[in-house]
């Protein structure tokens, strides 16, 4: 039951804290600890009093609301994806209903590269793109693997760039997935952290993103922080903290892992082709 916190958006700054780090599904429904968005702006429902409080009330309220800090530390985001045969159950009937199609891949997992490799870099990315433009949505899902030191990093490379140029997204995870083995465990024990990251940061400059805005965002300082911090992370720690939690609430642990309509399919894997791709799609996706 999610208990009632009906103060939560007294604050533009909380606000904007909330739209910019945690409403990054867009039109998806996000279920928090002791809120539930519904669209823009904030509609909030009380589940302990039964009543929708408009943006408007909620500004009204004498009452403080938390620390953007303390909303990473108490809000869990679950992204719900909902099957078009489910529409009906929509508040709204915008946006169309469509299929979605989650790809949880890890940048320095071979499996992960075979399988963007076959969505990427033939037939299917068409297939994706012309065939099924207004039925299904496509999204890569960042799966961070802990056991590999470095994935952290690379993926951390992939929240900057997407950070400054959003376009050059699938652009760079194809130059990474393509030098992945650069990032293996034994080609980056012998350097630097920030070592890391400024190769990152030029794999970045050669798709086309600012490398040396990509590892202002990357680096970490030698310094403490103004407040004597010493492991306050680096640009866009904040967005790693927010996906890692959104993939351990849907519980995926082996890369990759597909998920459809909100359910993981078994399946497929990284081995499948083309055609096999498309037999599933035309059997599970309307035109």
């Amino acid at each position: 039951m999610f208990r009632s916190y009906p103060t939560i958006a007294h604050n533009k700054t909380v606000e904007h804290h909330i739209r910019e780090h945690v409403f990054f599904a867009g039109h998806c429904v996000l279920p928090f600890d002791r809120l539930f968005i519904i669209s823009k702006p904030f509609v909030v429902i009380s589940c302990q009093t039964e009543s929708i409080l408009s943006s408007s009330s909620i500004h009204t309220t004498n009452i403080s609301p938390p620390s953007p800090r303390a909303l990473y530390t108490s809000y869990q985001p679950t992204i719900m994806a909902l099957a078009p045969k489910f529409a009906g159950q929509k508040l709204s009937i915008q946006p169309k209903a469509v299929h979605t199609l989650e790809l949880y891949l890890d940048y320095v997992c071979p499996f992960s590269a075979k399988l963007f490799n076959t969505l990427y870099n033939t037939s299917l990315k068409s297939t994706l793109l012309e065939t099924y433009p207004h039925s299904l949505v496509t999204i890569f899902r960042q799966q961070i693997q802990p056991w590999h030191p470095s994935s952290t990093l690379v993926h951390e490379a992939a929240y900057a760039v997407q950070r400054l140029s959003p376009s050059h997204f699938y652009a760079f995870s194809a130059a990474l997935f393509a030098r992945q083995t650069e990032y293996f465990d034994v080609n980056v024990v012998n350097e630097t952290r920030n070592q890391t990251y400024k190769r990152l940061a030029a794999l970045a400059g050669d798709v086309g993103v600012d490398e040396a805005k990509v590892y202002e965002l990357l680096a970490i300082s030698e310094r403490p922080g103004a407040d004597g911090s010493l492991n306050a992370g680096n640009g866009v720690t904040a967005d790693v903290k927010v996906q890692v939690r959104a993939n351990r609430l849907v519980g995926v642990h082996v890369t990759p892992t597909v998920v459809f309509d909100g359910v993981v399919r078994d399946e497929i894997g990284s081995s499948w082709g083309v055609e096999q791709w498309e037999e599933w799609l035309g059997k599970n996706v309307d035109k």
